[in-house]
């Protein structure tokens, strides 16, 4: 098993995203808000030089990306990237999201 994040920023997509994961018999991810620290940054007025070109990439103002959280077995993991990348494209463009697992030790509370 695997925990697989996803960090999506083009919130618009989500429904669709969420969609494509019933199709391919993907259910019970948790979505939750979030806010990346350049984002934050930048809100808070913080000059750093690094962030500075961010400003332009963030001048769109999202309020927030959303993060998707699911517990996955190991063959569901390639179809759900397969899900993301069909929905939101090429993660490696800025701007799109950032998507890792983590291996899961224990779990408990999943019906297969």
């Amino acid at each position: 098993m695997h925990l697989l994040v996803f960090v999506l920023n083009k919130v618009d997509k989500l429904d669709e995203l969420l969609l494509e994961f019933t199709k391919a018999k993907i259910s019970g991810a948790t979505v939750l808000d979030s806010h990346g620290m350049a984002e934050i940054l930048i809100d808070h007025k913080q000059e750093l030089p690094m962030f500075g070109s961010l400003r332009l990439l963030l001048n769109e103002k999202r309020p927030f990306n959303k993060t998707i959280f699911a517990v996955l077995s190991d063959k569901q993991i390639p179809t759900a990237l397969d899900c993301i990348k069909k929905v939101v494209g090429d993660l490696s463009k800025p701007g799109v999201g950032i998507v890792f697992t983590l291996p899961v030790n224990y779990v408990d509370g999943i019906r297969n």
